[in-house]
């Protein structure tokens, strides 16, 4: 098992409360398609850009992602693959959920 400290169970605490907004989920299920700058997000999500960049900048701070410099362009990426595993198997795991789930109940 990997380290179940209190400050590592804390670390993965605040990851997750980083990805539990719909808006940064999303964000971070864009860039495991491809690198963008916050004009590429903006256009893909229909978002506003204070919003985009709100969101851009709790994700660096969660080290979800990062940032390289291109000129005046910022193109972000996710830190690592993990990341991408996290946010897909999320999806994966509500899909099945919904699947299960006998028609006409809620949860």
């Amino acid at each position: 098992m990997k380290d179940s400290s209190p400050e590592t169970i804390g670390a993965a605490a605040e990851l997750f409360k980083a990805m539990a907004n719909p808006r940064r989920l999303a964000i971070l299920l864009r860039l495991s398609e491809e690198r963008a700058c916050v004009h590429d997000l903006v256009r893909r999500l229909d978002l506003p850009q204070p919003l985009v960049s709100q969101h851009i900048r709790v994700l660096r701070t969660a080290r979800l992602i990062r940032g390289e410099r291109r000129g005046r362009e910022i193109v972000y990426s996710l830190a690592d693959h993990h990341v991408a595993h996290i946010a897909s198997d999320a999806l994966t795991h509500v899909a099945e959920e919904d699947a299960l789930r006998p028609t006409g109940t809620h949860t």
